[in-house]
């Protein structure tokens, strides 16, 4: 055994046990999720403790095409950064032919400083933010995806998959089982490649959608829970492809049908006492519980442009069809922006449901939390609870990615909490993903309007 293997978690050296490992995946996130990296083969790995790639990889968008460096860089160059393995994230790759262990790693400069615009960089800049003040955040993340047929065409519409029974995946079924024993044995090889790699789900159910299934996560360390996530988007479309079908995490696949949700669950514990500060002693809600909940409201305007990060995940923000339009928040409301569940004091928290599963994992919960530490620090409270359909309301938030972005790059403590070199590159290359998408001519514009204007 390599020196390094005894730093791995024991789920991946049960996955080696009695088995040669042949090869070593170098990934790590870029601006969209994607897994960037470097494979090699074992004894290669054996022989080095980093290598490099070129910081340029933040700025490619989702087409491959390259954003321009924000102003004053030095991008051109195409500067290299170090990458250094993180052992704790090894886990196996089972849908491999060979024995393959993927490793997350991170991204620091020459000068051995974390590089601001890691994606995976951010998210723990925001977490240092909460430590200095004595805090650390929880989250639990849900993952809804649907499973859908084979699309070769992108000019043809995505359509539900095939089910056992013969007949397409049917709408309208959220929570039935039978519905997801349509695709069992998707599902079954869902379950054993997580158990291969070390991942915990906490539950599968059904969705509304026809073919959509939503993943529960346990709550927990919020840049673990981003791994898995990442982990998890990758093993899922394995295991469709295992079945010949797709698996996508597009915030709205389908028309007409629901689109898919990352809500995300925030409490947040002192350090010292180990206590959710979103609870006093008698059980009962705190002043910083109100202030999580304003930081939301105020500064989930500027958050949106992570959260829904492409022009797609605007067609999910439309009212009825379980998706929130707004900034409103109430207990045990699911047509409020930010929910809050039904739980016992320990367990008090505040569930963002903006966020698509489109988003990058690191993003979107950095962008989350950000909110919640700026209104723990402005101390400022909350609107009224909503106790009504928040559905009739108003719609509070962005519906372009244009004018989210906008909106990101005006708020300035929301700049400064999330790194402003960060920000400045994420608004470049959603910029550029935003005018190519303006090129193109839809489809509805030639059937509208070829003929009759």
């Amino acid at each position: 055994m390599s020196n390094w293997q005894s730093k791995i978690p024991e789920a991946a050296r049960d996955y080696l046990a009695g088995r040669r490992l042949d090869e070593i995946e170098c990934i790590l996130p870029d601006i969209a999720g994607v897994a960037r990296g470097k494979a090699m083969p074992a004894f290669k790995f054996d022989k080095q403790t980093h290598f490099y790639l070129p910081t340029s990889i933040f700025l490619q968008t989702i087409t491959g095409e390259w954003a321009s460096a924000p102003a004053g860089e030095d991008e051109y160059k195409e500067p290299d950064m170090t990458l250094v393995p993180d052992f704790s994230t090894a886990t196996a790759a089972p849908w491999t032919a060979d024995i393959t262990l993927q490793i997350i790693h991170d991204a620091i400069t020459q000068t051995g400083t974390p590089v601001p615009t890691s994606p995976r960089n951010v998210l723990k800049r925001v977490l240092d933010l909460y430590a200095a003040e004595g805090w650390k955040p929880v989250v639990a993340p849900e993952m809804e995806f649907y499973f859908v047929e084979r699309n070769t065409d992108p000019n043809m519409p995505i359509t539900p998959p095939m089910g056992r029974s013969g007949r397409k995946a049917a709408a309208k079924q959220a929570y039935s089982m039978s519905a997801v024993d349509e695709y069992g044995k998707v599902i079954d090889d869902i379950y054993d490649y997580a158990e291969a790699m070390g991942l915990e789900i906490d539950g599968i159910l059904q969705e509304g959608g026809a073919g959509q299934v939503e993943i529960n996560l346990a709550h927990g360390n919020p840049v673990d829970l981003a791994d898995h996530i990442f982990y998890f988007k990758r093993m899922i479309r394995e295991a469709a492809l295992r079945h010949d079908c797709f698996a996508t995490f597009m915030a709205k696949p389908i028309e007409g049908e629901p689109g898919s949700a990352m809500h995300i669950h925030h409490s947040v514990v002192d350090l010292k006492t180990g206590k959710n500060i979103f609870s006093a002693d008698d059980g009962s809600e705190t002043p910083a519980f109100q202030h999580f909940i304003a930081g939301m409201q105020n500064h989930l305007p500027a958050a949106v442009a992570l959260l829904a990060p492409y022009v797609n995940s605007y067609r999910r923000y439309v009212p009825d069809f379980a998706a929130p339009i707004n900034l409103e928040w109430g207990r045990d409301n699911r047509t409020t922006g930010l929910r809050v569940p039904i739980s016992g004091p320990e367990a008090r928290r505040v569930e963002n449901r903006l966020a698509g599963m489109d988003c990058n994992p690191y993003l979107g919960i950095a962008a989350s939390l950000a909110c919640g530490f700026l209104g723990l620090k402005e101390k400022l409270d909350p609107r009224p609870e909503c106790r009504i359909n928040a559905y009739m309301g108003e719609d509070e938030l962005p519906l372009t990615l244009g004018d989210a972005i906008d909106l990101l790059v005006e708020d300035t403590a929301m700049t400064e909490v999330l790194g402003p070199d960060f920000v400045a590159l994420y608004a470049s290359v959603k910029r550029d993903e935003y005018k190519e998408f303006q090129q193109v001519i839809s489809p509805w514009e030639r059937e509208h309007l070829l003929l009759n204007v």
